[in-house]
């Protein structure tokens, strides 16, 4: 099952409908949380997120909506009795402040701690890239490696049946029959999350062919000049940057409070988007992964 819980969708400031940031991406098997703002642990219980499916915790930097809520979704965990490891990935500048939170939440966990300190790999098929906010600050991608769909009509007519199938994945032949004779590519999904940023070439590269694309919208395009001044996207280029990269799907988060309506940057950003599809988060939404692109 791949699709986003969105827990909270505010910026500095939450709002009576809309809680600090905080967002669950369910990848098959693994639950990965990201930037748990305050009251993230809350959020999870009207989701319906159990602290269970959480294998790994990312935050993009280490200003406090974007991780107040680590202590309290940690200590949930523990009481929760989380046996599995969970790894925790930050800016490595952030260490101070997050070796505190972690300190606070007085948890019982397998908890491994991962900085990192510039851009690449930080675990299989997850990489970040450094962004241009006003400390330190990292996005995410997570990539699915390309692979083959099966036709089984081709199998079929190749008369190869059962283990022989799970053969011929594993080696790429079986006798003349090759594994491209009997499949089609299947393109591996992306996902990106572009928080806290003005626009850059990190933003960029994480945003490149994302399937779905987290964008933070904290401005209008009004207020361009206050989105430069605290280094945030407006909504516009929040969709431009969807645009340049092909994404399939938009979602816009990290609204200012200034904004009680954000259909007018929900359509800032379409105008800009081109093919992409846009949604303006709301908490609690979920969001299902595009259709797999093909070919």
């Amino acid at each position: 099952m791949r699709e986003l819980v969105v827990l909270g969708t505010a910026s500095q400031v939450p709002t009576r409908t809309r809680n600090h940031n905080g967002y669950l991406l369910r990848w098959d098997g693994e639950g990965l949380l990201l930037d748990p703002g305050e009251g993230t642990q809350r959020q999870m219980t009207h989701a319906g997120v159990a602290a269970s499916q959480i294998t790994r915790i990312c935050l993009t930097h280490v200003h406090g909506d974007h991780c107040f809520g680590l202590p309290g979704v940690l200590a949930r965990m523990a009481l929760d009795g989380v046996e599995h490891p969970v790894e925790l990935h930050y800016p490595a500048s952030g260490e101070e402040v997050v070796r505190a939170l972690v300190a606070v939440a007085h948890a019982a966990l397998d908890l491994r701690l991962r900085p990192h300190g510039e851009g690449g790999p930080v675990a299989p098929g997850l990489e970040v890239a450094p962004l241009a906010h006003r400390v330190e600050t990292y996005g995410y991608r997570l990539v699915e490696p390309d692979g083959r769909t099966l036709l089984p009509e081709r199998l079929a007519a190749a008369g190869i049946t059962g283990p022989a199938v799970g053969r011929l994945v594993r080696e790429g032949r079986l006798g003349a029959v090759r594994l491209e004779d009997v499949s089609v590519p299947r393109p591996g999904q992306r996902f990106a999350f572009v928080m806290d940023t003005a626009e850059c070439d990190g933003a960029a590269a994480l945003a490149d062919g994302a399937d779905l694309l987290v964008a933070e919208s904290t401005f209008a395009d009004a207020d361009a000049d206050l989105a430069d001044a605290y280094r945030h996207l407006t909504a516009g280029q929040a969709g431009a940057l969807a645009r340049a990269a092909g994404a399939g799907t938009l979602v816009l988060t990290h609204f200012s409070s200034r904004y009680p309506d954000v259909a007018p940057l929900a359509a800032q950003a379409a105008a800009q988007a081109g093919a992409a599809r846009v949604v303006a988060a709301a908490d609690l939404d979920r969001v299902a992964f595009p259709p797999r692109r093909r070919t």
